[in-house]
């Protein structure tokens, strides 16, 4: 069974308001290799994308079997659920949830036979914003998706709706009508997909292993499995790869907008986007942001791992000299374990604490990658105060976050959002801070090296690329009526009376389709 009761606890630290991660996808097909492993540590490469949940699919060419369930990808498989995951292709997922709770029933991939006996699994980045039309067409057509509310279900029950079909030739026919932003990997028996939506929103890659083919959402996750980097998977391309070879087609003209904060927080920094590497990106971020916004002080620190890069090009272009100021719990993350009110009130300790011979006497720059409520500098600020620092400069790697993100970050709302309510000078002192600069949007775009018309920039600036639905149909509990919330959360979790393809040994967890 899945742990408690199929939902996800907060993170130890609940003050820590930080943009959560869209998620990351894998995809291998490799006669020969083991698939499952080469899958689990390329979700393990991935994991800074969502950490609620991970899941595998596999097919040997005769059945295709999904295991899952909340968690790391570390705490979700080892080698004994690894062992029976066999075959020649497979997909993996690791969520962080943009549509839909964090509940074992919303993990991926997600699992779907049609009537012709192929099944079909799929796992998504990114999130669309015509779910609510989505869902009436599921409903209009008899599709059942009882137990999930994400929108990804919605896209895996269309893609089996057409008995008559290749999934290739269905996924020509669903693809063109999905709005948002998707990065997917998919497979059915016997063929790995690919797909990007027309903005290629969210990044997807492909590379090539000794024996076969890898899709990733990072090339760093390329890297670990020891594949070449080949190209991207191009907006408005739909990818297949099976025993003849990869083959593409168009679903949609390309009309590129690729996420800009991806380069401030998102993607790790050995990876590269659009042939920037995130890394180089990083550190011109923080020269740009000395010299928009110098400060007098003695030392530079980041707050660790994402203020890094831009805290070293910080210290570079103003001479003040770099070190660390403070030290990262890097085992703190979410948890099954409910945190005692005492530990709620330590906030922001529990991940770091700063390191007082270091910032003691001294006027401190520190470098984060964004604001979103406050909460997380305000209790830096204090910290390094309480530590004995003389003056505490904030400096941040991205403009004001104003607006929600509805293509695959989970930002605060618009309500939320300490930007749109304060000015700089207001944040600043909400803060605690000595001083606070943020790098300007045209310094930041710069920096990512790509040209400002192929960039997303809606959080910060309010212009979205994808047109938004009218009125009260978007949001990451669109599905969730109150009454259905309150029922799932009072009601223990049974994927087995709710999973139709459920069947063996670990049924709660693992899903199995045959052909």
């Amino acid at each position: 069974m899945p742990r408690g009761d199929g939902r996800l606890t907060t993170d130890l630290d609940p003050t820590d308001s930080s943009p959560q991660d869209a998620c990351g996808v894998f995809g291998v097909w490799a006669p020969g290799d083991e698939v499952a492993k080469l899958t689990y540590f390329g979700l393990y490469a991935l994991q800074h994308r969502g950490q609620e949940a991970a899941g595998i699919a596999v097919s040997d060419g005769a059945s295709v079997t999904v295991y899952k369930d909340l968690g790391l990808v570390a705490q979700v498989f080892d080698e004994p659920t690894l062992a029976p995951l066999t075959g020649h292709l497979a997909i993996g997922h690791a969520r962080y949830s943009t549509t839909g709770s964090p509940t074992w029933e919303n993990a991926q991939p997600t699992l779907r036979s049609t009537t012709t006996g192929t099944t079909i699994a799929l796992g998504h980045n990114g999130n669309l914003t015509n779910t609510a039309e989505l869902a009436a067409e599921c409903a209009r057509r008899g599709l059942d998706v009882a137990g999930s509310t994400s929108d990804t279900a919605f896209v895996t029950a269309l893609l089996a709706s057409y008995p008559d079909e290749s999934v290739e030739s269905a996924a020509l026919k669903v693809l063109p009508t999905l709005q948002g932003a998707f990065s997917f990997v998919f497979m059915d028996d016997t063929t790995l997909y690919a797909a990007r939506d027309v903005n290629g929103v969210r990044p997807l890659v492909l590379g090539r292993l000794e024996r076969g083919w890898v899709i990733a959402s990072e090339t760093a996750a390329l890297d670990t499995v020891g594949a070449s980097t080949v190209r991207e998977i191009e907006p408005g391309e739909l990818l297949a790869i099976d025993e003849h070879g990869l083959r593409s087609a168009r679903f949609g003209a390309p009309e590129p907008k690729g996420c800009l904060f991806e380069y401030v927080y998102l993607a790790r920094p050995d990876t590269t986007i659009a042939g920037r590497n995130v890394y180089s990106a990083r550190v011109e971020i923080g020269r740009r942001l000395a010299k928009e916004h110098p400060a007098e002080a003695d030392l530079v620190i980041p707050v660790p791992e994402s203020g890094i890069p831009a805290a070293i090009g910080y210290a570079e272009a103003s001479g003040t000299p770099y070190g660390l100021g403070f030290t990262k719990n890097n085992y703190v993350g979410r948890t099954f374990i409910q945190p005692s009110q005492t530990l709620r009130q330590l906030g922001i300790q529990l991940k770091l604490n700063p390191l007082r011979e270091q910032v003691r006497g001294k006027r401190i720059v520190v470098v984060d990658d964004s604001i979103v409520r406050g909460n997380t500098q305000r209790a830096q600020v204090r910290m390094l105060r309480e530590a004995g620092a003389l003056e505490v400069h904030v400096r941040i790697s991205s403009p004001p976050v104003k607006w929600p993100c509805f293509y695959g970050i989970d930002f605060a709302t618009k309500a939320e959002l300490i930007a749109d309510n304060l000015d700089i000078d207001g944040i600043r002192r909400s803060i605690g801070a000595d001083s606070l600069g943020y790098v300007s949007l045209d310094g930041l775009v710069a920096a990512s090296e790509q040209p400002p018309t192929r960039l997303c920039t809606a959080c910060f600036d309010g212009n979205y690329p994808i047109p938004l639905p009218e009125g009260d149909v978007i949001g990451k509990h669109l599905l969730e009526g109150l009454d259905r919330r309150a029922d799932a959360a009072s009601e223990p979790t049974d994927p087995t009376a709710r999973q139709s393809a459920t069947s063996g040994e670990g049924a709660a967890h693992r899903e199995k389709g045959k052909r």
